[in-house]
């Protein structure tokens, strides 16, 4: 109690004032108001959006007729091409030069094509004296050697030197058995080649082709010694070389000169080189007249 005699009533606290929804809101929750910077960023990624689909949009129409151009020019180059092709392989007539050059290749492809019954046939005719007809018997093949081997230092020497492939040789015995020849085909690598060293063959009738022997036949005597005369006949690319002597094993020396120049000796061995070179040399019975054939 107070001193003026009343009693003191505690205090109560101030109620709080109440915060009053507005009409309209629901009841729990706050609307939220959307700021206008949110909504400008949204247009901007938008815009943006755009612009790359559009970019991405011309980047892809520029490819594309990139594309279109380069594959045009490449299917013209194969068409332009496959035209070319087909007239450069197309059957068409050959130049006079392309037939010249066939023959060429024809004739110098001769001696590894042909057989040696082709090259040095079994039996050779020629026309002996008094206008006879006369036939050599071909004895013997040699086995292939080089042009150093097979030919004399002086011509060996010179034909190796200007590439000289390969020497064939046969030796050949005349229908009475008399007469001993040895022929030799020379290969070189072209006519020009071969023009060269036969402007250079030393003119010595003692030297050519070396004779070749096979025992048991008239020729097992013909060496060295006993070759009366040599000489050479020049054809495309081949000099073919001969040589002729006495089946009995006559020398050189124990035969007078004028014996031999009046013999049938020599005349034989001319006659039987020139059959073996005009076969290596003769044209091909059919040229083609085009590139495939003879059908333009």
């Amino acid at each position: 109690m107070s001193k003026s005699g009343r009693s003191q009533e505690p205090e109560r606290p101030t109620p709080r004032p109440r915060r009053t929804v507005p009409s309209g809101a629901s009841g729990g929750r706050t609307r939220v108001r959307a700021w206008p910077a949110a909504g400008r960023d949204r247009s901007a990624v938008e815009r943006a959006g755009q612009v790359t689909l559009e970019q991405g949009i011309r980047f892809r129409t520029i490819f594309l007729i990139l594309m279109g151009t380069i594959l045009a020019v490449a299917a013209s180059n194969v068409l332009i091409g496959a035209a070319g092709l087909f007239r450069e392989t197309r059957p068409r007539p050959l130049t006079a030069a392309e037939q010249a050059r066939y023959i060429r290749d024809d004739i110098a492809r001769r001696w590894h094509t042909w057989s040696a019954d082709l090259l040095f046939p079994v039996e050779l005719q020629y026309v002996g004296l008094g206008r006879a007809q006369q036939y050599a018997r071909r004895v013997g093949l040699a086995p292939e050697t080089s042009c150093g081997s097979g030919l004399d230092g002086p011509v060996g020497s010179l034909l190796t030197e200007h590439g000289c492939h390969t020497l064939l040789r046969a030796t050949y015995v005349d229908q009475t058995s008399t007469f001993v020849f040895t022929v030799g085909v020379a290969v070189l690598g072209d006519e020009e080649l071969r023009t060269t060293v036969t402007a250079q063959l030393p003119v010595d009738d003692r030297v050519g082709v070396r004779p070749v022997a096979f025992p048991g036949t008239a020729s097992a005597l013909f060496g060295a010694a006993q070759r009366q005369r040599n000489a050479w006949v020049a054809v495309g690319p081949y000099v073919v070389f001969s040589t002729a002597g006495y089946a009995d094993g006559r020398t050189r020396e124990s035969v007078p000169p004028e014996e031999i120049l009046h013999s049938e000796l020599w005349p034989a061995a001319q006659a039987i080189t020139g059959r073996i070179a005009h076969a290596l040399g003769d044209e091909p019975g059919a040229v083609p007249r085009c590139t495939r054939g003879n059908v333009c």
